[in-house]
């Protein structure tokens, strides 16, 4: 529900301490299992209009990619029981703030069908439903692919999941140049 000032203003009069108007946009953590799904699930989200998304690896190759925004608000409105700002002024923030709560949703949604579309291309269909068509672009059937060919060229060495998150992260040193 969009918020009202009449609201606001009830809450005010009660309030005997400080009061501060905020609104916080989405935000949400997802542990990964390798830097590509990390990737994938950044590009959704930038895509989306999270741009303050980021991927952080952990010492222990542990990834998690964040999905947040900077469209925030905070605002003190009173100081002791005292309110600090005129009515209009309330009215106006009121405004900004149902006005960035629509923008949240809008990109919530964006997230969520983009990241549909990208699991769609990315899982094979006849994983998820056998009697539908196969997807031939799987990322994670190039990546089984790949780890397989690496296996032949040296059938002694064992994959690590870490192989695969350290040999990776050459690609942000190429877009931090």
């Amino acid at each position: 529900e969009p918020c009202v000032k009449g609201d606001v203003m009830t809450a005010l009069k009660k309030a005997t301490g400080d009061v501060v108007f905020k609104f916080e946009p989405f935000v949400l953590h997802v542990l990964c299992r390798d830097l590509q799904d990390a990737q994938l699930l950044h590009s959704v989200a930038i895509d989306s209009g999270f741009r303050n998304s980021g991927i952080t690896v952990g010492r222990g190759g542990k990834i998690t990619m964040a999905v947040r925004s900077t469209h925030c608000l905070e605002v003190p409105l009173s100081h002791k029981g005292r309110l600090m700002v005129s009515e209009e002024y309330i009215e106006f923030l009121v405004d900004v703030a149902n006005q960035k709560m629509e923008e949240n949703i809008r990109r919530i949604d964006r997230f969520h069908k983009g990241l549909e579309l990208a699991l769609e291309a990315a899982v094979p269909a006849d994983t998820l439903f056998p009697e539908g068509p196969e997807k031939s672009h799987s990322v994670y059937v190039r990546r089984r692919k790949r780890r397989a060919a690496q296996e032949q060229a040296d059938p002694s060495r064992e994959l690590e999941p870490e192989d695969d998150t350290e040999s990776s992260l050459g690609l942000f040193a190429e877009i931090m140049i």
